[in-house]
């Protein structure tokens, strides 16, 4: 059912990025419908989002009230509230550090050069249906950032609003909530809620959505798609939480991305049959199962370089080093979202309440980006102050290289500032 590459064959990269590229190039017929329903709602506003949430969701009351919202908050278990604020604590205590400071640089001649972190206007928040953790990592940052308006987009499940993901709006003071998912919660963040920036993990049609509208407005710096593991194992290694991680992920979607990395055969010959077992046992056995079988690999490594070369050439979202010797792996992978070190480390907890962000990277997009954090959420804006002596100085310098350059407007515009020119 799950696929093997095995290291001895000296094309085992060459392998390894095939089976990779299936997934990262694959061909999205998708596209052509999200265009037609970003271009209808970008056109026709309200009446085109109502007519697609009708299509594909069945919903047909976009804006809860308070009143609906705080009856679903009622009924929420108190054991799931309390959860919710252990997270939200942990979450900000760990984002708080990341707050930047200006930076304000003065020379000998009282140029001042400063660097100021202006925080973005408006950002739109997209939840998956019952996902209350996602709320948490992409609303906590922008809101220790200082963003002045968040708008939640978090679809019905089964015609219900989700009481967990409103307890946590609630917590955090997000009061402007739409009841909308898929392409057509993107096309109206974009284009009737007319945010600055969209953040938020979703399936192909949100992250496809995402994509085709960024230029008229911003999302972040790395594609979330489709969750992905990759976990580093050895003969030592318990066998169940092996294949509780590997599981852990590909229940999250059809497109999910499990691997699994090992020298050790007898561990492979007991995931195999210990995987089969488990699937059977998960609510969610379908999707984990298609996961598995189209996206799911083992890789047979035979020594430390070839670890090395597989982890990096993945640049997984989420990484398990679940091998005791973790200090001669860790600081020699550059390419990952996210890496949870040693055997009581689960990726599953990170997605929770261990206080970094779940929203990482994917698609191999950690080899030059990062997760979600504050810088996500600012603009940097370059402030110039030159003095008169300053302007001279510099100006000198400058107009030889404007004037190298052919750019003669450039030049006379640094002149008509100096005094003796």
């Amino acid at each position: 059912m799950i696929k093997q590459i095995d290291c001895n064959k000296k094309n085992y990269l060459d392998n390894l990025t095939k089976f990779l590229d299936v997934r990262r190039s694959s061909k999205k017929p998708e596209n052509k419908i999200i265009s037609k329903i970003l271009s209808d709602i970008k056109k026709n506003k309200n009446k085109a989002l109502i007519k697609y949430e009708k299509k594909f969701s069945k919903n047909s009351q976009i804006k809860p009230s308070i009143k609906e919202i705080n009856n679903a908050i009622k009924f929420l278990d108190p054991k799931i509230k309390k959860a919710i604020d252990f997270a939200l604590k942990r979450i900000f205590n760990f984002h708080i550090k990341q707050k930047n400071k200006n930076i304000l640089y003065k020379d000998s001649l009282n140029n001042k050069i400063e660097y100021k972190y202006v925080p973005i206007q408006s950002v739109g928040i997209y939840v998956p249906a019952n996902l209350p953790s996602t709320l948490l990592m992409n609303a906590i940052p922008a809101k220790i950032a200082g963003v002045k308006r968040i708008v939640l987009a978090n679809p019905k499940n089964n015609g219900k609003l989700n009481p967990a993901v409103l307890y946590a709006a609630k917590k955090l003071g997000i009061n402007e909530i739409y009841s909308m998912g898929g392409a057509q919660a993107i096309g109206s963040l974009a284009y009737i809620q007319k945010v600055n920036k969209i953040v938020g993990p979703g399936n192909i049609f949100v992250a496809g959505a995402k994509r085709q509208v960024f230029g008229d407005v911003g999302i972040e710096g790395m594609i979330a798609g489709p969750s992905e593991i990759t976990i580093l194992a050895d003969g030592k290694t318990n066998l169940n939480e092996v294949t509780t991680s590997m599981i852990g992920q590909a229940e999250h979607d059809i497109n999910s991305q499990c691997i699994l990395i090992t020298k050790d055969s007898n561990l492979i010959k007991k995931f195999k049959k210990d995987l089969i077992s488990k699937l059977k046992k998960i609510p969610r056995q379908s999707i984990a199962t298609k996961s598995i079988k189209n996206n799911g690999l083992i890789i047979k490594v035979n020594n430390d370089k070839q670890i090395i070369n597989v982890i990096n050439e993945i640049a997984p979202e989420h990484l398990e080093l679940n091998v005791s010797n973790y200090k001669k792996y860790k600081d020699k992978i550059f390419n990952a979202g996210s890496i949870c070190i040693g055997k009581y480390s689960p990726m599953a907890l990170s997605d929770y309440a261990v206080g970094t962000n779940h929203v990482l990277p994917t698609n191999s997009s950690a080899k030059f980006s990062s997760g979600l954090s504050l810088s996500e959420f600012y603009k940097k804006i370059s402030l110039i102050t030159l003095s008169k002596k300053g302007v001279e100085k510099i100006g000198e310098y400058a107009k030889h290289l404007a004037e190298y350059e052919e750019l003669k407007g450039h030049a006379l515009s640094i002149k008509s500032r100096i005094r003796r020119s």
